[in-house]
């Protein structure tokens, strides 16, 4: 009946004005809400806004009544508190692996979220200068056969690209088809990894998800992870220094670079106080020109100190840099 789809509707509508148009600092009063109610097309009385402002209430959604201000309305609590909006604006906005046409559907989406006053303190926030955005406009997909893959426990085959030297795009190895079996997926340093088996090289392996392009979910089943691998240790020994064999490694650091060492791994490594200016550690890490030229960053207030191979291999790259 045509009355009956009016009344669902006004209830509906009725929310929604209150989501948008609403908070503590602007509120409503009845007249008002019957005001809009009526604009909308929908017959209201003060009678049927208190009926409607009770059913909603009954239902979780939290509508604050004035009685100081003649019975004017707000919503109260959301579903997003605003500090809670804000950080999620400002990741989206500075997250460089999602898309700068992808990031600003996501943040008008979180705004959408708040009313339209609120709206003006989250606005400044959105853009971040000068920020590197990836152009990869398959992110979302790849993301979400990801998640499948996870969930189903099968394979996925893709493609990696890279840039030459022109900053083109290219395939990596003239087009190589991957086979991974996904273990997991990290966000670390502001990239997105895929941490997953790959068939081809028989262990644990890492991939730009923004660089992985026409990726396909396989019917089949993949590989079980190791017995002795878990992903926490994973990314403590192979992220951001990936590329060699994992081994443990003695570092001679001077006091003032702890914080960053923990930073880097954590507070359950052990540390070793050797003089009042430095102290010892031990890590597990993957020895790579990565790992080298993280070690580098400290200009001489950290020392690798065992295994020999590994000191000498970090002592002939850094001559190689000064003959240079």
């Amino acid at each position: 009946m045509p009355e009956e789809k009016n009344k669902k509707g006004r209830l509906l509508a009725l929310q929604q004005h209150l989501n948008y148009y609403t908070d503590e600092n602007h509120p409503l009063t009845t007249q008002e809400l019957i005001d809009a109610m009526e604009k909308m097309g929908y017959s209201a009385n003060r009678k049927t806004i208190k009926d409607d402002i009770d059913t909603l209430t009954k239902f979780d959604i939290d509508i604050i009544t004035n009685v100081s201000r003649g019975n004017s309305f707000f919503v109260g609590s959301r579903r997003f508190e605003m500090p809670e909006l804000k950080l999620l604006v400002d990741a989206v906005s500075s997250s460089r692996f999602i898309s700068a046409g992808k990031s600003e559907n996501l943040i008008k989406k979180l705004t959408s979220l708040a009313s339209i006053y609120q709206k003006e303190q989250i606005a400044p926030r959105l853009y971040t200068a000068d920020r590197v955005k990836t152009d990869n406009s398959q992110l979302y997909y790849v993301v979400d056969k990801l998640i499948e893959a996870f969930q189903i426990g099968k394979k996925v085959r893709f493609q990696y690209q890279e840039y030459d030297s022109e900053k083109q795009k290219v395939l990596r190895n003239d087009g190589e088809i991957y086979t991974n079996s996904p273990y997991g997926c990290l966000w670390n340093d502001d990239n997105y990894y895929l941490i997953g088996y790959s068939d081809k090289r028989q262990k644990v392996v890492t991939f730009r998800i923004d660089r992985i392009i026409d990726l396909e979910l396989l019917d089949e089943t993949a590989v079980l992870e190791p017995e002795d691998f878990t992903i926490s240790e994973y990314i403590k020994t192979t992220i951001e220094m990936y590329g060699g064999e994992a081994q443990e490694v003695e570092l001679v650091c001077d006091n003032e670079i702890m914080k960053l060492v923990i930073d880097k791994f954590g507070l359950g490594i052990k540390t070793e106080r050797i003089s009042e200016t430095q102290f010892k550690t031990k890590v597990t890490v993957a020895t790579s020109k990565t790992f080298y030229a993280w070690a580098f960053r400290f200009a001489g207030q950290m020392q690798i100190t065992a295994p020999e191979n590994v000191k000498q291999e970090y002592m002939n790259m850094a001559r190689k840099i000064l003959d240079e």
